[in-house]
């Protein structure tokens, strides 16, 4: 009898149809957070623990029109990372809430009301990976790592006491970053930030 789940996909088209099986999707809830240079004292591996969501990076560039005599042309222009968000667990050991703490004290004193020199002095990296699901014994494989530098807290939202919610505290960290970059399987650069040669034409279209 022939096997017919490698029909149930999207037909390529042309005599071959829907030869070729689905490929897996990747989860949403297999993935990790990592940080670096986080906090006052080391120990992020309780901020990893603890996400509960995080989103990954969100890119855009701005739209440069010209006007050129019946038409408009578009080009683009400099780039922007929008904000990311990340929801932390609250724990009871206040593990979480000492590296939030510690991490906005790092950018500023707000009991000496004194700021930090320069960047360096507070800026961190933060490691967005994707996982293959192993774990135990069996080896966990990244599929896919987005690597954020230059990140600091611009926001820090201590979630709020609900008397009808059996929902855990939760801290939300609004974070900027000054550029990011994107790994593959292998670890190497791949997609954003990968090289991909420079054409040298000078049209802005065609």
């Amino acid at each position: 009898m022939p096997i017919s789940l490698t029909n149930l996909t999207v037909p390529k088209g042309g005599s071959g149809g829907g030869s070729e099986p689905l490929l897996m999707p990747k989860l949403k809830y297999r993935y990790r957070v990592t940080f670096d240079k986080f906090g006052a004292n080391g120990g992020t591996h309780e901020l990893t623990k603890q996400v509960m969501t995080c989103a990954r990076p969100d890119v855009s560039f701005e739209n440069i029109e010209l006007s050129v005599y019946n038409s408009k042309i578009n080009y683009a222009g400099r780039y922007t990372w929008a904000e990311l968000q990340i929801v932390l667990r609250d724990d009871m050991s206040n593990n979480v809430s000492k590296l939030v703490g510690q991490q906005i004290q790092k950018q500023f004193d707000f009991f000496e009301q004194s700021s930090a020199v320069s960047g360096q002095d507070y800026k961190f990296t933060t490691n967005i990976e994707i996982l293959d699901g192993g774990n135990g014994a069996n080896a966990v494989g990244i599929l896919e790592a987005f690597v954020l530098e230059g990140c600091y807290i611009q926001k820090a939202t201590y979630g709020q006491g609900d008397y009808k919610s059996s929902d855990p505290q939760d801290i939300t960290l609004t974070l900027k970053y000054d550029n990011a970059y994107q790994t593959d399987e292998t670890g190497g650069v791949g997609g954003i930030g990968a090289f991909v040669g420079r054409t040298g034409q000078t049209l802005i279209s065609g």
